[in-house]
């Protein structure tokens, strides 16, 4: 008897096996129609895995309309069986409001069992809710407790985050030589925050020796992925002539991939090379125009040099300038 029912179990199995992995297949591959086929009656006998897949199908609206009630429901029944991953899902649909009313204190609770079974997703998006104090007590030694298990898992953003919290000496001594060997882990893998950080702690000398080239090689690596800060501060390095040639058409190049994005300071230091013709012709009415968003994205600095340089403009001039600013749409860099 005991022989038939593991015949009968191989017998039930070896086929679900094989419609799970054609499922996954076929996801993998972008046929959402074969995978809604194989996912579905599996999800529906109770397979966490195909349920979770299904799941991921409604939340990102793959082969079937995006809905997040549906979602929803699907990561419920994987994370009731204990699947890290669902638990993440689920406690991310709780934290954003997806497909349930948003709760803070139940995604604390799907994150904690899924970071409890070790997932690093839900280790670092714990420790945020410890950071933030959103539906636990704000508690920085436990965000950086949770950051560092992540952490020690390779999780970029986790790397990233503990050694902010290194450098501002927030839960754990502030230690900037810890802050930067986080930060080199995270940069080493692509994250484009810890490169700018990495950057700026060269720059500045935090941790390491102050080296304005291996800050500008850290600076370059995140611009020439469009992230706005490092072009604002590689545009600055070639404006100052630190690390590289002072070359103010390259600063005019990298600061307009950044003010083009809305970043405030490149539009202000922007503005500053249309007024005084640095790397491009003189050109007050552009000057004033970014002077002008810059001002109106909250930088000070561009609200002062816009009236100062008002005064040396016709109204004609002034209007036409507020006209492009208003016009102005902000652009994906490259």
């Amino acid at each position: 008897m005991a022989v038939k029912v593991a015949i009968l179990l191989f017998s039930v199995c070896f086929p679900a096996l094989a419609d799970l992995a054609a499922g996954q297949q076929a996801f993998k591959t972008g046929d959402y129609a074969t995978a809604l086929k194989e996912f579905l009656p599996l999800a529906k006998h109770g397979n966490a895995v195909a349920q979770y897949s299904l799941a991921l199908m409604y939340y990102q609206g793959q082969g079937i309309p995006r809905n997040y009630k549906e979602a929803v429901r699907w990561f419920r029944l994987a994370a009731d069986q204990g699947s890290a991953s669902a638990q993440t899902s689920l406690g991310l649909c709780y934290d954003l409001g997806q497909g349930v009313r948003q709760d803070d204190k139940e995604a604390v609770r799907w994150y904690r069992l899924a970071a409890e079974q070790g997932e690093a997703v839900a280790q670092f998006n714990l420790a945020l809710m410890y950071r933030e104090g959103q539906g636990v007590p704000q508690d920085d030694k436990e965000a950086a407790r949770w950051y560092r298990l992540a952490a020690d898992q390779g999780y970029a953003d986790a790397h990233n985050n503990l050694a902010v919290m290194y450098h501002q000496g927030q839960g754990v001594p502030q230690d900037d030589k810890e802050a930067v060997r986080w930060h080199r882990l995270a940069a080493d893998q692509g994250h484009v925050v810890a490169q700018h950080n990495l950057a700026f702690g060269y720059h500045k000398g935090q941790g390491v020796p102050q080296d304005d080239k291996e800050a500008v090689r850290w600076y370059r690596l995140g611009a020439d992925k469009g992230y706005a800060l490092a072009q604002a501060d590689l545009g600055w390095m070639y404006h100052e002539g630190q690390g590289v040639p002072q070359d103010y058409k390259e600063a005019v190049r990298w600061y307009r991939l950044a003010a083009d994005q809305g970043n405030t300071d490149a539009q202000t230091n922007l503005g500053v090379c249309y007024a005084e013709g640095q790397g491009v012709p003189q050109d007050y009415i552009q000057a004033h125009m970014w002077f002008n968003l810059a001002g109106a994205g909250g930088n000070a600095k561009g609200i002062e040099n816009r009236d100062n340089i008002a005064r040396k403009m016709t109204p004609a001039q002034i209007a036409e300038a507020q006209r492009r600013a208003r016009e102005w749409k902000p652009k994906t860099s490259r």
